[in-house]
């Protein structure tokens, strides 16, 4: 015994130093599944060890004092815990821990409600330059294009996007953020005009139908977002020679700046002398346009955009009077437009960027008809800038001021009309990624104007949840202003802005190359501008309501046949409204219960040739027959076109390309005009709105002119 007391001094520190802690636990993720082989192991020691098939471990270390478990896996969040190591402590059972997945902004779900996704991919573009221009029957057109997916209404005498139930002033553009003023080409009634912006100046296009960001506002049903192309990364001319005209640009690239013009003549005198034409020309459409685009590198992130163009049109329409056709009253149009845009795009750090820009648009119309001259001059301004922050891994903060300006005047003779407007808004947006299978979004959107001496504040609440590793659910909700048209406001400008309340519910799935959508909705309007009294020179409120609701499917594939791309989209609508002179809820004359449309493009290589063909069918319009009692009792028969169009490659640098509209020479009615006499057989005297022509067929040269033998206008095409 004397002898153990004697060597306790010496074999005490032994023991303590083989004295062992035994950490034990299990390691799942949040849907109690184990996650098998994470990794467990004390910081700064070699000591570890990995989870098996159930998720368990057990770690033993002879480590002493305050130490930090830490375990990790792949995709998930790290745990880290500090654990003090004594003698009274061998055993430390930590029970379950909980992994939480990492947030992987690529592969996390995103929010697609009102939102098109053609591509197939996770990206906003609905559709690239590339499927704009080579989709048979939109001549290059983007709102062509467009007309093509589920959502839009065909509505041939107007040329714009109709969008759910919606006119086409519900419709907004934005071009790099900043809104546009007058996006369509001016033209005379019944005649549809064009995009003024062609889609080879943009790298994306993003078609929201309803459902969009508290970012942009002053659209009651739809946003088009188009982001224009960055710096140039060749030196190229490109020449066009087609049968409506020719164009020219030049693009010229630096280290840290690129520049590219375009100069186009268009005139439609030869092509309407060699084709038949249901309208009778007198002058025919002709323009002169141009653009310019600069670009310049801004540190090592940012880029400055600086944007311009213009436009100079006219022509002359001899309208026949429907009581005498006779009797000739000549229509006379005249347009000059201009566009700027200005845009900043930097990073502040890693966590912070912002965007800022500016807009101006200005645009003049004279129209005389029959001798009476009218003449409308529009201004739009548009300043903003918007800031974006990652609060954290898993939050996201946008949020801005913007000040749009709409100054408007119109003169008939020696009396002028005249408004200005300012809008002051204010937005915030916060996203919080919940897991990559949860997303959660809600913004909200201040705006005072001064016009109208309203504030308004509309929330835009969003979701989507990821239901498997391709497909995903998605809801939106949301309220929108947008201010009284400018032909409204010169009459009364103590009216409100109407209102749009949209209820979305999606279903999306992407599998290799291939998508499929499903979606459903509601929109209610308010606050609609109506007249007072069944006399349409009446004073106006905004008494007015409305509704719209409807499914849609698209279905889009480029993998299944190699070199072939097609989509088939489809959309059901029920609409009604009661605004301006409708007596009763009814059905606006621009919108028909089913649309539908089938594209196809396939590549034959061994002949160098691309060949596009597009169908598109839309039911039955109302119109009003005023001879019948009720409201648009009258019915339009159906709309159907197929179109074709076919690219040949001539060589490395010239390009050939043919379109046909209307194969087959459908006689399409849009509705009726109706006079103040009647007909022998005692009905009023009335006349079909219809195409401009039959057929609109189109021929073009397309020219490359660069060091770089392979570049072309292939894609543009």
């Amino acid at each position: 015994m004397r002898w153990v007391l004697t060597m306790l001094p010496f074999i005490l520190p032994a023991l303590l130093a083989t004295a062992q802690s035994t950490f034990q636990g299990q390691v799942i993720d949040k849907s109690g599944e184990p996650i098998v082989g994470a990794n467990v192991y004390l910081k700064g020691t070699y000591e570890g060890t990995s989870c098996d098939d159930r998720g368990y471990f057990s770690l033993t270390t002879e480590e002493s004092g305050a130490q930090v478990l830490h375990i990790s896996f792949t995709g998930y969040r790290t745990y880290e815990k500090e654990v003090v190591l004594d003698l009274e402590r061998r055993k430390i059972l930590l029970g379950i821990i909980y992994l939480q997945e990492t947030i992987n902004k690529l592969e996390a779900v995103t929010i697609t409600a009102g939102r098109l996704d053609a591509s197939g991919k996770h990206r906003s573009e609905v559709l690239n330059p590339l499927d704009i221009v080579t989709t048979a029957g939109a001549t290059a057109d983007i709102a062509g294009a467009l007309n093509t997916l589920p959502g839009t209404q065909t509505v041939g005498e107007e040329g714009r996007l109709f969008v759910r139930g919606g006119s086409g002033e519900e419709t907004k553009t934005f071009i790099d953020g900043m809104l546009v003023g007058n996006a369509y080409n001016s033209t005379v009634p019944n005649v549809p005009g064009r995009g003024r912006f062609s889609p080879f100046m943009f790298k994306g296009t993003s078609f929201s139908t309803g459902g969009y960001g508290a970012e942009y506002g002053q659209a009651l049903s739809s946003a088009l977002i188009l982001d224009t192309k960055d710096k140039a990364i060749a030196n190229r001319t490109d020449i066009s020679l087609m049968s409506v005209g020719a164009d020219i640009s030049r693009t010229q690239q630096g280290e840290r700046t690129s520049l590219a013009a375009k100069l186009q003549y268009t005139n439609l005198s030869p092509y309407f002398k060699a084709v038949q034409q249901n309208l009778d020309w007198r002058k025919a459409p002709r323009s002169i346009e141009g653009n310019a685009a600069f670009r310049q590198q801004v540190g090592e992130m940012g880029l400055w955009k600086v944007y311009g163009q213009f436009n100079h049109n006219s022509m002359t329409l001899e309208q026949k009077d429907i009581d005498r056709p006779t009797l000739i009253r000549p229509l006379q149009l005249e347009n000059g437009y201009i566009y700027l845009n200005s845009t900043l795009k930097n990073s502040i750090n890693e966590n912070a960027s912002y965007r800022t820009g500016i807009s101006y648009t200005r645009d003049r119309n004279v129209m005389d008809i029959d001798g009476t001259e009218t003449e409308q001059l529009a201004q739009f301004y548009h300043t903003k800038i918007t800031f974006d922050h990652d609060l954290a891994e898993a939050v996201g903060l946008r949020w801005g001021v913007e000040l749009l300006g709409r100054d408007h005047a119109s003169r008939q003779g020696m009396e002028t009309l005249n408004f200005e407007e300012l809008i002051w808004a204010g937005h915030g947006t916060a996203t919080w990624y919940l897991n990559n299978d949860l997303l959660l979004s809600a913004g909200l959107r201040i705006t005072h104007n001064t016009l109208l001496r309203e504030t308004q504040a509309t929330p835009r609440i969003s979701a989507a949840y990821k239901t498997g590793e391709d497909s995903q659910i998605s809801l939106a909700y949301g309220q929108f202003k947008q201010a009284p048209e400018s032909d409204l406001l010169h009459r009364q400008k103590v009216l409100q802005s109407p209102v749009a309340t949209h209820y979305i519910l999606s279903y999306q799935k992407n599998i290799k190359d291939r998508v499929l959508r499903v979606e459903t909705y509601h929109k209610t309007y308010g606050d609609l501008v109506r007249f007072s009294s069944k006399e349409a020179s009446g004073p106006l409120d905004n008494s007015g309501t409305g509704y719209a609701r409807g499914v849609e499917l698209f279905w889009r594939d480029n993998r299944s046949i190699e070199r072939l791309d097609y989509w088939v989209s489809y959309s059901f609508l029920d609409t009604r409204r009661e605004h301006l002179d409708f007596p009763e809820l009814a059905i606006p004359t621009f919108a028909s219960a089913h649309n539908a449309s089938l594209v196809l493009k396939y590549f034959f290589n061994a002949w160098r040739t691309s060949i596009g063909t597009s169908f598109s069918y839309a039911s039955p319009r109302r119109y009003h027959i005023q001879e019948q009692a009720g409201f648009h009792q009258g019915k339009t028969k159906s709309y159907q076109d197929l179109s074709l169009n076919i690219s040949y490659l001539l060589n490395s640098q010239v390009i050939l390309h043919t379109s046909i509209n209307n194969v087959l020479g459908r006689q399409n009615v849009f509705g009726y005009e109706y006079g103040q006499e009647r007909n022998a057989e005692g009905r009023l005297n009335r006349r079909a709105i219809g195409p401009a022509a039959p057929r609109f067929f189109f021929i073009g040269a397309f020219i490359t002119l660069s060091k770089n033998k392979t570049l072309n206008q292939l894609p543009n095409l």
